[in-house]
């Protein structure tokens, strides 16, 4: 069953779930922000089956989230690199991980805590506006059209009031 892309959807989520497509992406991604690069050990670490793993990897390099460098010439064997676009996917698993905290743990607590090495502290992500640096939450934060939403759909009635 084909599923259908998102990739051109007018909505950065959208598109960012159509490059994720299944659960294994993050997980892998999880891995590589654990320090993990080589095949083998994502798939020790994720028990994933060796053909999708490198259908997943191949999807991220060539989205440019992660970069393949070789590492032995005979037989050719690559590191799986993180990029500066695969590190800045960093906040969106802190996110992930601070609701699953939150609404997911057990008795016994958080599975994963981040410890944020400048403070030496353990610190719980959070969003925060750029311009004045304060917490945003769903209460005070009001989606807009950017300047990349298509002309032919601002003009809808329907999605106008979805924007006001």
């Amino acid at each position: 069953m084909r599923r259908t892309s998102f990739a051109n959807w007018p909505c950065s989520i959208a598109r960012t779930m159509d490059l994720l497509g299944d659960w294994w992406t993050p997980l892998v991604l999880r891995e590589a922000f654990y320090g993990v690069t080589r095949f083998d050990t994502f798939q020790q670490e994720l028990g994933i089956a060796r053909n999708t793993l490198a259908d997943r990897l191949r999807r991220l390099v060539d989205e440019g989230l992660l970069e393949k460098r070789p590492y032995q010439s005979e037989p050719v064997r690559h590191d799986y690199v993180l990029t500066e676009k695969g590190h800045d996917f960093f906040g969106v698993l802190a996110a992930m991980n601070n609701w699953g905290n939150r609404w997911l743990s057990g008795d016994d607590g958080p599975p994963v805590v981040f410890h944020h090495e400048p403070c030496g502290h353990e610190g719980t992500p959070e969003v925060v506006c750029a311009h004045c640096k304060q917490p945003m939450t769903s209460e005070d934060t009001r989606p807009r059209m950017g300047p990349g939403f298509p002309p032919r759909l601002a003009e809808r009635a329907d999605v106008r009031r979805r924007f006001a």
